[in-house]
């Protein structure tokens, strides 16, 4: 996806330990139309899979999720970092460690909203070492639910979680795909020049 590339080497900032900073336009502000694209894409690249829920995680990949969910016209749920009061264990459970703020979470779903009847398809912002999305795809089996696959904004493709992902065989499609983040700058995938 040309367009979130260029997104990316004009405003990311790369900072230490191989961390990409996408605040001005995902993670912190957002660009609702580059969002908009980004959800149309997911839904071209998945249009045949019979999707009924989207699945993420809080916050960042809620804004692609629900971009996703309008092509498709299904529901968003989300996983929560925190358990809810009002959830007192009627809730599928798994635990995510976060690579970016070296903590690990157990993130919940409440079983009213993820069923065995669903084809899911996890979207979330990052994929880096796979702990989100293992985590979402857990919480879909957990259910019962069928996995139609992952989509992910931005792939760090030199650490391990796409490699995880696929060799569970599940299918993956990554908008943006980072070679390297060598010396500050950032490297794409060859092979990821598909315009939009």
């Amino acid at each position: 996806m040309r367009e979130l590339q260029e997104k990316i080497r004009q405003e990311g900032i790369v900072l230490p330990n191989n961390v990409l900073k996408v605040d001005s336009f995902i993670n912190h502000q957002m660009d609702p139309k580059l969002m908009k694209k980004i959800g149309e894409e997911f839904a071209k690249r998945f249009e045949n899979e019979g999707i009924t829920k989207i699945l993420t995680i809080e916050s960042s990949g809620i804004a692609p999720a629900i971009m996703t969910a309008l092509e498709f016209d299904v529901p968003v749920v989300f996983a929560r970092k925190r358990k809810p009061l009002t959830a007192s264990g009627h809730l599928y459970c798994s635990s995510v460690y976060s690579y970016t703020k070296q903590e690990t979470n157990e993130i919940t779903v409440s079983k009213d909203y993820l069923l065995q009847s669903d084809t899911v398809l996890v979207i979330d912002d990052f994929l880096a070492n796979g702990q989100a999305a293992l985590g979402l795809i857990d919480l879909a089996r957990q259910a019962g639910a069928k996995v139609a696959g992952v989509g992910i904004v931005i792939e760090k493709s030199f650490q391990e979680g796409a490699n995880l992902i696929t060799a569970k065989g599940f299918r993956l499609e990554s908008l943006a795909r980072i070679e390297s983040l060598e010396n500050g700058e950032v490297s794409f995938k060859t092979e990821e020049c598909v315009s939009i």
